[in-house]
C-alpha cells in the first residue's frame, strides 16, 4: 500500500498544472480580497483599531479551510486518471486487496491535502504579518494544525464520495470546476454569511466546510478581535461574530467548537462509508 501512496503523491506534485489548479480557488479568493473585497470589508469596522488585522485573519482562515477541499480534489484526479486509463484494473489483479488500494488513494489525498494546506497556512500567516498583524502563538498554531488535519480528512471523504460517481476525466474535471467555483460561497468566504438571506444561510450551514471555517476563525481571530473590540459592548462583538461566520447559530443556540468538530468527524465517517458502498455496488 505504501508504494502506491508514494506513487500517487509523486504523480500529483510532478503535474505542475494539477498543483496549480488545485490552488486556483484559493488564489482567486485571495485576489478578490486584496483587489476588491478587502477595503469594503475593512471599512465596515470604521476606525476601529486592528480592523485590517481582523479582516485579514477572517479571510485567511476561510482560505485555509477551502484549500483542504481543492487540494484533495487535485490528489484524487490521479485516481480518476488511473481509472480512465485502466491502470486500476492492473492493480486489482495484483495481490493488493481492493480495500488497501482504496485506502492508498485516500491516504495519498490526505497527505497531499495536509501538505498543501500547511503551505497555505504558512503563506496566510506571512501575509497577515507583513500587513501589520501578528503571528499566532505556539498553542494557537498547534490548534490550527489539528484543525487542518480534521478539515483535510473531511474534505478527502467528501471528494472521495464525489469521485465514486465518475469514471471519465472530463466528468471529474467539470465537477471539480463547479465545486471550486462555489466552494467560496458555501464556506462563507467570498461574502460574510450574515449578509445572505435566512434560506441561503440554512443551505450554507448544511455544508461541512462552514464549520471548518468557523473553527479556524475562532483560533485566528481571537487576538485581533480582542484588539479591535476592546471596550465595545459584548452585544456588538457577538453580532459581528455571527455576521462573519465566526459563530454558527441555529435559532438562539450557538454551535460549540466541540459540536463543530463532531459534525466534521461524522461527515467524514458517513461519506467514507457511502463511498465504499457505492464503489462496491459498481464492482458487482
Amino acid at each position: 500500500m505504501i508504494p502506491i501512496v508514494g506513487r500517487n503523491i509523486k504523480i500529483f506534485f510532478r503535474d505542475k498544472a494539477n498543483v496549480f489548479f488545485s490552488l486556483l480557488a484559493v488564489l482567486i479568493i485571495i485576489g478578490l480580497y486584496v483587489f476588491f473585497l478587502g477595503k469594503n470589508l475593512t471599512s465596515g469596522l470604521g476606525d476601529s483599531p486592528g480592523a485590517q488585522y481582523v479582516m485579514d485573519s477572517w479571510i485567511m482562515s476561510g482560505v485555509i479551510s477551502v484549500s483542504g477541499v481543492t487540494t484533495t480534489m487535485g490528489a484524487f484526479a490521479v485516481m480518476i486518471d488511473d481509472r480512465a486509463n485502466k491502470i486500476l484494473k492492473d492493480f486489482t489483479v495484483s495481490p493488493i486487496r481492493s480495500s488497501k488500494l482504496a485506502a492508498a488513494y485516500i491516504l495519498s489525498s490526505v497527505v497531499v491535502g495536509f501538505i498543501m494546506s500547511l503551505v497555505t497556512f504558512v503563506l496566510a500567516e506571512a501575509y497577515i504579518f507583513l500587513n501589520g498583524g501578528e503571528l499566532l502563538a505556539p498553542l494557537a498554531i498547534l490548534k490550527m494544525l489539528g484543525l487542518i488535519l480534521l478539515t483535510v480528512l473531511t474534505s478527502s471523504a467528501m471528494v472521495y464520495f464525489l469521485t465514486s460517481f465518475f469514471n471519465s476525466q472530463n466528468a471529474f474535471a467539470t465537477a471539480s470546476t463547479i465545486l471550486g467555483t462555489i466552494i467560496g460561497f458555501l464556506a462563507g468566504v467570498y461574502v460574510p454569511i450574515g449578509q445572505f438571506s435566512d434560506n441561503v444561510q440554512t443551505i450554507i450551514k448544511l455544508f461541512p466546510m462552514t464549520y471548518s471555517a468557523s473553527l479556524m476563525r475562532q483560533v485566528m481571530m481571537e487576538e485581533p478581535l480582542k484588539i479591535s473590540f476592546e471596550g465595545a459592548p459584548v452585544e456588538a462583538l457577538d453580532a459581528f461574530k455571527l455576521m462573519m461566520g465566526h459563530t454558527i447559530r441555529f435559532g438562539e443556540s450557538a454551535v460549540t467548537p466541540f459540536t463543530s468538530m463532531l459534525i466534521l468527524i461524522a461527515t467524514a465517517l458517513l461519506l467514507y462509508g457511502l463511498s465504499i458502498l457505492n464503489i462496491s455496488r459498481k464492482a458487482k
